[in-house]
């Protein structure tokens, strides 16, 4: 009985020390994070790459619908005239989701929702006659913070003021990337999250808390095959690296074991030409076999192809 007794009293011990490491880990960061401000990269992912990017029902088979635009705006859509500087602005078209710090502002911050609420009147913006928002700087208690403005109802601009104004190469679809980046699976082998170790010297700055706020799903990844890629848009801007990379990986690194994602290409090229991946194969394998001196070219993609919006992603990522 005495045997029976201590391990009674041994189990009550493992079972308090458990819900005591549970609340720790759990209960305590959650109530900190939900108090925590929103960072300029967190209110910029979020408006860039909008509502749920995982599996829902506004695109089941995530096609990349109903994502916003990020645009580059150098001119008043409204005059005409030219602004001072050029702007980042996000369009949502009429019927695309806004992301969740629009529909629930709590999750801001403190000091970022009030800000955005009352001098960005984001609490104003209606799903289904589309907004513009763009980022702006206020104070708060003394406290310069970053919060979002609704354009639409500030200024007035409305999504098809800004379209008629902006030309393709000012346009992101880093929003539809990123669901390319989730439906791929290249968060499999690539992370988004640099540790406080040696990543440092390599991949950059670990994110800081705050910088998640209102982002659905992180796509974190879980177990690093591959580079990180948090700042992978600071490491190489090109984008003609980009495409030969997603191409072929072999191209730029001949021992990479990165698969090929030509498929996003689709069947024609920017001109309108239907590519021939076959003849295309042919000419790579003389290539590797020493048969030619250059690889074949790899063909420009279509503006509305899936592999622009995944390159748009990957460049945004900085």
């Amino acid at each position: 009985m005495a045997g029976f007794r201590e391990y009674k009293i041994g189990s009550r011990l493992f079972a308090g020390a458990l819900a005591g490491s549970m609340c720790i880990t759990l209960l305590w960061p959650s109530i900190n994070i939900a108090s925590v401000a929103s960072t300029q990269i967190a209110l910029a992912k979020q408006l860039s790459v909008g509502h749920e990017t995982g599996f829902n029902l506004d695109d089941p088979f995530l096609q990349g619908k109903n994502k916003p635009d990020e645009i580059t705006l150098r001119v008043d859509p409204k005059s005409g005239k030219p602004l001072p500087a050029a702007m980042s602005v996000y369009v949502y078209q009429p019927g695309t989701p806004f992301p969740a710090g629009i529909l629930h502002p709590r999750i801001l911050g403190e000091g970022v929702q009030e800000l955005s609420v009352e001098q960005g009147h984001i609490t104003d913006a209606k799903k289904d006659q589309g907004a513009v928002f763009a980022l702006n700087k206020g104070s708060f208690n003394g406290k310069e913070l970053d919060y979002i403005e609704d354009l639409t109802t500030t200024k007035g601009w409305t999504p098809a003021d800004v379209m008629r104004v902006s030309k393709d190469e000012d346009i992101s679809e880093a929003g539809k990337g990123k669901t390319m980046f989730v439906r791929e699976g290249c968060w499999w082998c690539h992370t988004l999250l640099p540790e406080e170790t040696q990543d440092w010297q390599v991949f950059g700055a670990p994110p800081m808390l705050g910088d998640f706020n209102g982002e659905s799903p992180t796509a974190f990844g879980s177990d690093r095959k591959a580079p990180d890629l948090l700042h992978v848009g600071s490491r190489n801007s090109s984008k003609e690296w980009m495409m030969m990379h997603f191409f072929n990986p072999r191209l730029v690194q001949p021992h990479s074991i990165m698969p090929r994602f030509d498929y996003l290409w689709g069947e024609k090229d920017a001109s309108g030409k239907k590519i021939d991946y076959d003849k295309w194969r042919a000419d790579y394998n003389d290539y590797r076999e020493g048969k030619s001196v250059n690889p074949p070219e790899v063909p420009s993609y279509a503006s509305d192809s899936d592999i622009r919006s995944l390159i748009d992603f990957m460049l945004s990522l900085k």
